[in-house]
């Protein structure tokens, strides 16, 4: 992988749309070498090909995926944790293991494992500069009805973040707390039904990904000795 010797280096996984696409341009015009990660190569390369970057293939959920991409990194002074989703919104008594299943291993396991893979990298980041942005959830944080995978899932994330803080790396990090936004969660929660996904966002006021981007932008912009524990953004009419 050929990165300029002094340029700073950000990983931004889920990167091949939405919230993590318009982090990796807004790092990217800060002056970041942003390493673009996601499962849709073809995206991945036209973002890396616009934003001056890296574009590397990468499935949270599976080990090796994630060890590949480590093994090609020389080094790491920023991790956003963007890759996740939800499926279905059914009772809980009538979800699916296998969604559940799926929601722990992309929120939560795909979180750990990229931590877990890069953390010594992130630590060698000069002048302790290293920072690790997860992206969390009102999920959770408040349960709705319909979401109790994804609710759990997002505790975890929840809980990732601030035991991270707590076992003190000598790194940074912090939990970005989104409401709602509209971008293709909602397409990936319903499995493609495009009316169920627009229904979620017709009528509201939303965020857009560029907004949650820009929360991104900012927390990686900071002096190293200052930490944003969590950050909650929503848009105006979200209670």
């Amino acid at each position: 992988m050929s990165i300029p010797e002094n340029q700073k280096v950000a990983v931004v996984t889920g990167a091949s749309s939405g919230i993590g696409a318009a982090s990796a341009r807004l790092l990217a015009n800060d002056g970041w070498h942003v390493v673009v990660a996601a499962r849709r190569k073809d995206k991945l390369d036209a973002l890396a090909e616009e934003i001056g970057g890296t574009a590397v293939e990468l499935d949270v959920t599976s080990q090796e995926s994630v060890d590949a991409l480590a093994a090609q990194l020389p080094r790491v002074d920023l991790l956003v944790n963007n890759a996740g989703g939800a499926k279905g919104l059914e009772p809980l008594t009538e979800t699916s293991i296998e969604d559940w299943t799926w929601m722990y291993e992309t929120n939560v396991l795909g979180t750990v494992r990229l931590i877990q893979a890069l953390i010594k990298k992130i630590e060698a980041a000069p002048d302790n500069s290293g920072l690790i942005i997860n992206m969390g959830s009102i999920a959770g944080w408040s349960v709705y009805e319909g979401g109790s995978g994804y609710n759990a899932a997002k505790h975890g994330v929840r809980v990732i973040s601030r035991a991270l803080r707590l076992e003190n790396h000598n790194i940074r990090t912090t939990e970005i707390i989104p409401g709602r936004v509209a971008t293709d969660f909602s397409l990936v929660r319903f499995e493609g039904n495009e009316d169920r996904a627009k229904a979620v966002y017709d009528g509201q006021l939303n965020l857009v990904a560029d907004d949650v981007a820009e929360a991104v932008r900012w927390v990686a912009s900071l002096p190293n000795h200052v930490n944003i524990d969590r950050l909650e953004l929503k848009p105006r009419t979200q209670s």
